[in-house]
């Protein structure tokens, strides 16, 4: 963890709790430097400086920081108004501060003393957890890795021969991540052994000692892309989601969080192996189409390929959600009322970090990673201290009209009221669901014959995914298998069958019960964020 973390009271204190090994990085220590950045015009390794102090301010590989994209690393220091850099600087570089720039000083930071401790670690038998992406982020596709990982697993097999360390890739797949309660995929990939030539390699130092660390840094790379989907773009993203519901073999069953994942995953393999081939493109032409008229009717796929229903089923359907909607919308307005100062508070407080986060972040779309954690800190900290004045409200007015035990009274409404308004979290977004399945009911009303049509083109576009994906899906991924799906379900009834036991239903029941999702399930319609997954 960040070592200007471990500096906030309730984060460093956790972190300490947790043994966390701190991290010192270079950008938490930035500074901004004197004078300004000019360009030498006989050489594109040659930085000048105007009322510049490049020898009490700079160091060799230190780097030069002039905007989020322009990074320029030290190679030496000639002079107070003069450095060289160790790569050159390209044509758009020299145009930006040819002006004239203002500058930070990144400095280099000596990593030894994180290594001797993740050294301790290792020798005491523990492990460690890092995210070697350096840093959140809510892109599609991975960033590239640092080396930091290699480094730590080879120094410390180099310093202690005796060490078997394995390299765990885990890969954390989200679903919504912005969104209260979304879900998440954890997978774990198969442990990576260290050669003992790699290690070799590495003690030798010099150009081998680069190679060793190169080397395991791209098979950490490779495990983990076996475990996460990294999508060129959003809309290669939503391509391959629309894609994967529409592929028939698994449409017609109702597959797991994680078997959802692993299949976005192949389809995303099998997009990039025919990502050139005609018949690809008018496919994806085709599945854009679709998601365009999608938004313009407001639907989501999910709505769409459910069963066809009569006007006279639809409308009686439509009548009594309606009412439902109305029903549980009386529980769940009360909810949204009262928590009212959280939801504002966390407005507020989310929308300026994100665009902070946003000002100071080179890899960051909208900074949805930064809106999540945000919520969280936001609500951890402000239900508890608003359903507190609410209970010292209620103890004021006890105690006013001379009601007994005022005190414990509002301790007891104090300790039960997360869980009632939990509750009627809960029954929202159940109204919400309603809300949402009543769009597709109301077309099939208003508008038959465009609904009709809309189901006709999901129908003829999942064919065609389906029949290229069964005749070449083979060509892209070696234990392709058309039945895969359906071998599957068997495997999984028979288990099922085979391991229900006393013990396992009371497991399995105990996890239903604490599942959220199956509580105040009133509505017939899924889970919006299960569909839209």
């Amino acid at each position: 963890m960040a070592q200007s973390s471990f500096k906030r009271r309730i984060i460093g204190t956790i972190a300490r709790a947790l043994h966390a090994i701190p991290v010192v990085r270079p950008q938490d220590l930035a500074v901004k430097g004197t004078g300004k950045l000019l360009v030498d015009e006989q050489s594109e390794f040659i930085v000048r400086g105007e009322n510049t102090r490049f020898t009490q301010e700079v160091g060799p590989r230190d780097l030069i920081s002039v905007n989020k994209s322009i990074k320029l690393l030290v190679l030496e220091v000639i002079s107070d108004t003069e450095l060289k850099l160790k790569s050159p600087m390209n044509s758009d570089e020299m145009h930006v501060i040819s002006t004239g720039r203002n500058f930070k000083i990144i400095p280099h930071i000596n990593q030894s003393v994180l290594y001797e401790k993740v050294h301790e670690r290792f020798n005491k038998g523990g492990s460690i957890l890092i995210f070697p992406e350096g840093g959140s982020h809510d892109r599609p596709e991975m960033l590239p890795l640092k080396a930091g990982f290699s480094i730590m697993a080879l120094s410390a097999i180099a310093q202690n021969r005796n060490l078997n360390i394995k390299i765990v890739p885990v890969g954390l797949n989200y679903f919504h991540p912005h969104r209260f309660r979304s879900r998440a995929v954890v997978s774990y990939g198969t442990p990576i052994s260290i050669k003992p030539e790699l290690v070799e390699k590495y003690m030798k130092g010099g150009a081998e000692k680069h190679e060793a660390i190169a080397e395991l840094l791209n098979t950490g790379y490779e495990g983990l892309k076996s475990v996460t989907i990294n999508s060129p773009s959003y809309d290669v993203s939503m391509l391959i989601t629309t894609a994967r519901r529409l592929y028939k073999p698994a449409a017609q069953r109702k597959l797991r969080l994680d078997q959802v994942v692993e299949l976005n995953r192949r389809f995303l393999i099998g997009y990039k192996y025919f990502e050139k081939d005609p018949r690809l493109t008018e496919l994806t032409q085709r599945i854009q189409a679709y998601n365009n008229t999608l938004k313009y009717f407001h639907l989501t796929d999910h709505q769409v390929a459910r069963p066809q229903k009569t006007g006279y089923s639809a409308a009686t359907i439509f009548i009594a959600r309606l009412f439902k909607l109305i029903f549980l919308s009386l529980f769940g307005f009360p909810s949204v009322l009262l928590n009212s100062p959280i939801l504002f508070l966390s407005l507020a407080i989310t929308q300026r970090k994100q665009e902070e986060a946003l000002a100071g972040s080179t890899v960051k779309i909208a900074a949805r990673d930064v809106l999540a954690t945000w919520k969280i800190l936001v609500a951890a900290v402000g239900a508890p201290l608003l359903y507190g004045i609410y209970s010292l409200i209620l103890f004021g007015y006890l105690w006013q009209h001379g009601y007994g035990h005022p005190f414990i009274l509002s301790m007891i409404v104090w300790v039960i009221f997360p869980f009632i308004q939990y509750a009627c979290i809960l029954l929202l977004e159940n109204s919400i669901d309603i809300y949402k399945s009543l769009k597709p009911l109301y077309l099939s009303l208003s508008n038959p014959n465009s609904f009709n049509e809309l189901r006709d083109m999901r129908e003829k576009l999942s064919d065609s995914i389906t029949q290229f994906v069964n005749e070449n899906g083979s060509s892209a991924l070696e234990d392709f298998d058309v039945e895969r799906y359906a071998k599957m379900s068997k495997k999984e009834k028979r288990e099922s069958g085979r391991f229900m036991t006393k013990d396992k239903s009371l497991v399995d029941s105990l996890h239903h019960l604490l599942d959220d999702k199956h509580l105040f399930n009133l509505n017939s319609s899924e889970s919006s964020e299960q569909e839209e997954s």
